[in-house]
Order: structure tokens, then C-alpha cells, then sequence
């Protein structure tokens, strides 16, 4: 069985307003991101943390066209708390956990299921795409002082998907060492287990800044 964990508690302190309830073509954008784990088939159940302002909204979706909601839960003050969190809520039966940001809507079923069979083979990996542009370091006052090898770099978005014992393994170990991580393959790493990239071959941005739902817009169906 595979379940997701999706990660809906942020503060959205950089928009201004609640960006998981923003419109995004005519639909909240956490919406988008849940109806794309709900198409998916290999997905059993979907678990959301989130905070009480938007447990409402989304008790009102499960109820809905959202059936494999199966828990909305309450996050952490941190991201790995929230993680964690979920972890505990999962199924017994759950063998795989695929944890996805609810700010990137365009996710797409295709791209889920890979990294879903690409977990079954592998036990961890992260959706993640290479980098493309030039990367520069600058000092504290935005001097550029040097050059940064964009060889092998790949940025890393979600799902992030593993073996639920894996997992749930690095999480332990985390809150047990006080650790703080700000993605599961930071958490994986933690305990000393690889993590396999499965490219990414679509746009799959996160919702951060107004603008970002502008250019999110363009490439809704």
C-alpha cells in the first residue's frame, strides 16, 4: 500500500495571504495538489497536516470529490515536525510514503508514479530536476566573489518517496538528535541512507511569492 503525506502548515509569511487557498484557475492551489494525489492510482490514502485555519476547507473537499483523504491532522511549528507528524498517522499497512509540499500544484499523476515505482526499486528517492542556469556567491553585501560548479546539481522538489520503515526510521532519529532538516532527504541522510533522483521532466514549481501564481496560471489545463 502507498500512501501521501501532504505538507499543507506553512505560515505563508512571504505572500502575505494564505497561499494554499489563493485561486489558481478557478480552484484553491492545495486543491490542484491534492486532486493530482487522487488521480493517481498507485496512491491509497492521503494524509494532510495542516494548521485549523485550513482544516475546514479541506474536511469539506474529503467529504467531496477528495474520498482518499483519510486524516487531516495538525502540523508542527517546523516541517519536519509536521512530517513526522504524519508518519504516525499512516496506515498499518502503508509500505510506501510519498510526502509532497501542498505549494506545488502542478505536480503531475505521471510524474507520481514514477518516483513511486522508482521507491519500490530503490527505497528513497526525490523528485528533482538538474540545474540548468549559472550559480554565482556573493558576500554579505551582493558582491560577487566567485563561481559555483553547476555540475551534478540538481534542485529538489517533492514527492520525496521511500519505504515507510526507512523513513520513519529517519524521522525518529531526527526529533531524537534534534536535528533540523528541511526536506526528507536531508532526514534520510541524517541516519546515512542514499537517495536516488527520479528527473523531473515538467514544470513542478513551489507557490512562494504572488508572482509565482501568475506564472503557475499559464500552464494549468
Amino acid at each position: 500500500m502507498t500512501s501521501a503525506i501532504i505538507v499543507a502548515a506553512g505560515s505563508s509569511r512571504r505572500m502575505g495571504f494564505n497561499k494554499l487557498l489563493a485561486p489558481l484557475a478557478g480552484k484553491p492551489v492545495l486543491m490542484r495538489t491534492l486532486e493530482a494525489f487522487q488521480a493517481c492510482e498507485a496512491i491509497a490514502e492521503i494524509i494532510v497536516v495542516t494548521g485549523d485555519a485550513l482544516r475546514p476547507e479541506i474536511e469539506a473537499w474529503r467529504s467531496g470529490s477528495l474520498g482518499k483523504i483519510t486524516q487531516v491532522i495538525a502540523g508542527g511549528a517546523e516541517r519536519h515536525l509536521s512530517v513526522h507528524a504524519g508518519l504516525q498517522a499512516l496506515d498499518p499497512a502503508c509500505e510506501i510514503v510519498a510526502v509532497h509540499d501542498g505549494a506545488r500544484p502542478l505536480i503531475s499523476v505521471a510524474q507520481i508514479t514514477r518516483c513511486i515505482e522508482a521507491a519500490r526499486t530503490h527505497g528513497a528517492v526525490a523528485c528533482a530536476r538538474p540545474m540548468t542556469e549559472t550559480l554565482k556567491r556573493c558576500d554579505e553585501t551582493g558582491l560577487i566573489i566567485g563561481s559555483i560548479d553547476r555540475a551534478n546539481a540538481w534542485i529538489m522538489e517533492t514527492p520525496q518517496v521511500f519505504q515507510r520503515a526507512l523513513l520513519s526510521r529517519a524521522y525518529d532519529a531526527v526529533i531524537r538528535d534534534g536535528a533540523l532538516v528541511t526536506d526528507e532527504v536531508s532526514a534520510v541522510q541524517h541516519i546515512g541512507a542514499p537517495v536516488r533522483v527520479v528527473e523531473n521532466f515538467e514544470l513542478n514549481p513551489k507557490i512562494t511569492f504572488p508572482a509565482d501564481i501568475l506564472l503557475a496560471q499559464r500552464f494549468v489545463d
